[in-house]
């Protein structure tokens, strides 16, 4: 098959850049090398694959509406997985115009030339930030997200209403998967299993919002490229998948985990909750596990000492 990843080179699509390629896929990877983070993190993390020839890096924003029809038009592909996206939750809130500008009009972009194009299959990224703060747990594909608290949550509900609108109107076959805090190596510096790392390794305080006791349903990459895998096999109509562990852990814990891998003690330096947070994520895989055949396999209690691993070996 014929693969279009965008944001290739980020944490998640250069996993996929390279499973594809042992699977002996042609890839397309688009990324922008944005500077949210280092972009030489990100040039690291696909720089095996550059001599594949099976792999082609083109270097463009998804909201550059010529670089993106000359790339159909030059580049027939079978399969488009959108990964690319303005992410965080508390950025967004600093900069919403930006995260709606990114993406929503980038996914508009590749809607659009996917419908035009008749790709086959349309692969999206969303979050379970688009539960918000849900009292119902596990959160289940068929419970109300109406209410977002963030920027970026917002932009990601209006994602999967445009992806319907386009199959709907143009049969394009979507599927969008809702990942619950993936994590693992690459992982972005941003995210809290990372910083928290960093933090204990250069014995510096992590900074804690609020009590320690709100709950993430953490999820290994391995499971999460597993799913995409699964869902680009069955991908047809217009479905909404969670990928997630579909267990929950305290910070608290997560950060006991960190000090057991790492052999060291971490500090705390205890805040205010922030603005856009959650209390809990939670995801009910059952949808994923009948439908797709999804089946998570690595515990957050095996993928804190895998991260720590690489962190140490890369990072330190």
């Amino acid at each position: 098959m014929r693969f279009l990843v965008t944001g290739g080179a980020g944490f998640i699509g250069s996993h996929l850049c390279e499973k594809l390629v042992q699977n002996g896929d042609y890839v397309i990877c688009l990324d922008n090398f944005d500077s949210y983070y280092d972009p030489v993190i990100k040039r690291n993390n696909i720089r095996l694959l550059l001599s594949h020839p099976n792999f082609v890096l083109i270097e463009g924003s998804i909201l550059n509406w010529k670089l993106l029809r000359d790339l159909y038009k030059g580049n027939p592909v079978d399969t488009v997985v959108h990964l690319a996206a303005r992410a965080g939750v508390r950025p967004s809130i600093q900069n919403p115009r930006l995260y709606q500008k990114v993406n929503i009009q980038g996914t508009v972009n590749l809607l659009e030339l996917s419908a035009n194009y008749n790709i086959s299959k349309f692969i999206l990224a969303s979050s379970s930030s688009v539960y918000g703060k849900q009292e119902k747990i596990p959160f289940s594909e068929d419970d109300p997200v109406d209410n977002p608290i963030s920027p970026y949550a917002a932009s990601k509900k209006a994602c999967e209403l445009l992806a319907f609108t386009y199959h709907s109107l143009y049969s394009l076959p979507v599927t969008c998967l809702r990942f619950f805090t993936v994590y693992g190596p690459r992982q972005r510096p941003d995210m809290a299993i990372h910083k928290f790392t960093k933090c204990i390794f250069e014995e510096k305080k992590i900074p804690l919002f609020g009590d320690g006791k709100s709950r993430r349903d953490y999820t290994y990459i391995s499971d999460i490229i597993h799913g995409i895998e699964k869902a680009i096999q069955k991908c047809r109509g217009y479905q909404v998948y969670n990928l997630g562990e579909s267990k929950t852990i305290e910070l608290q814990h997560l950060i006991e985990l960190l000090e057991k891998a790492s052999g060291m003690t971490a500090k705390i330096q205890s805040l205010p909750n922030q603005p856009g947070d959650v209390p809990i994520t939670y995801a009910d895989i059952t949808r994923a596990r009948t439908e797709l055949g999804y089946n998570p396999k690595v515990p957050i209690e095996q993928g804190i000492p895998k991260f720590v691993e690489w962190y140490k070996r890369e990072m330190n």
